[in-house]
């Protein structure tokens, strides 16, 4: 079954699995909360879960990382970062959630369900209307955006060229 957790050093083996796997691969790991520490030093990469509820990533605004966890078969499977409201950057292009699933694990159905789980954390939060961003290339990524009532607004052209869709969910 797979559920999110909060990082924990009772995970470290799990996440380390992952995060190998994925620099392996050899493609930007996402969500940014999850590659911008060197997670090799676990206690300080855990510490740096704790100063983004505080506002650190993301211009005074707070945010929650959480691992989706598969305990049926013990391995993180990706991970969500939920922003908690949006300045004008997140509101251009990051959104309310930024999801990832490692390489070996996707096309299985976990981005979906890892997308559902994040809503409901979510209305938690008290966010009633959620902003997800993905490029148009990433047909999977917006698959599951769409499964979870994802509707486009628009699509923006990044500075890069490349295109971000941007999908608004009513909660």
């Amino acid at each position: 079954m797979l559920k999110l957790v909060k990082p924990d050093k009772k995970y470290e083996k799990q996440y380390k699995d992952m995060m190998d796997e994925w620099h392996n691969f050899g493609e930007k790991i996402v969500p940014y909360s999850i590659r911008r520490l060197d997670y090799k030093n676990f206690d300080k990469y855990l510490y740096g879960f704790e100063e983004e509820k505080n506002g650190f990533l993301y211009g005074g605004i707070p945010a929650t990382t959480l691992w989706a966890y598969d305990d049926d078969r013990d391995i993180i499977v990706g991970a969500v970062n939920i922003r908690h409201w949006l300045n004008e950057e997140l509101l251009r292009n990051g959104g309310h959630i930024g999801d990832g699933i490692r390489p070996s694990e996707r096309k299985k159905g976990y981005a979906t369900k890892m997308i559902a789980l994040a809503l409901e954390e979510c209305i938690k939060l008290n966010i009633n209307r959620v902003l997800m961003v993905c490029y148009r290339d990433n047909i999977g990524s917006a698959k599951s955006i769409i499964n979870n009532g994802g509707v486009l607004e628009n699509e923006i052209m990044n500075e890069d060229g490349t295109i971000d869709q941007r999908y608004w969910i009513e909660l």
